[in-house]
């Protein structure tokens, strides 16, 4: 079964239009990656300011493949230029991992 990864952003409310934007001008960057199967960014509604980026893969290899490539590459990988980057939205991210062990689809 697949895995899950949510990556837990903590966005003060000013930055929280600048994350999206960032988010958005991205779009259909990760879609091509090998074993991606979902991506969701989720807007806290009340009581939070933790954004939940949710990604799906086919394995835990094909997200390391990802994060060790494109991503790390996107990201800047903290080589040359990195300090032209703009500062981040977030003020603090954490990683979480899950395996799929059940689901379920709407009826047809």
């Amino acid at each position: 079964m697949s895995i899950v990864k949510i990556n837990v952003l903590s966005v003060p409310a000013e930055q929280r239009e600048v994350l999206e934007q960032r988010f958005a001008s991205r779009a259909g960057a990760v879609e091509g990656s090998d074993g991606f199967e979902w991506f969701e960014l989720l807007r806290p509604v009340e009581g939070t300011d933790q954004y939940l980026v949710y990604t799906r893969w086919r394995s835990e290899e094909d997200f390391q493949a990802w994060m060790n490539g494109s991503m790390k590459a996107a990201h800047g990988g903290g080589g040359e230029g990195a300090a032209e980057r703009p500062k981040p939205a977030a003020s603090g991210s954490t990683l979480w991992s899950f395996e799929v062990v059940q689901q379920a689809s709407p009826k047809s």
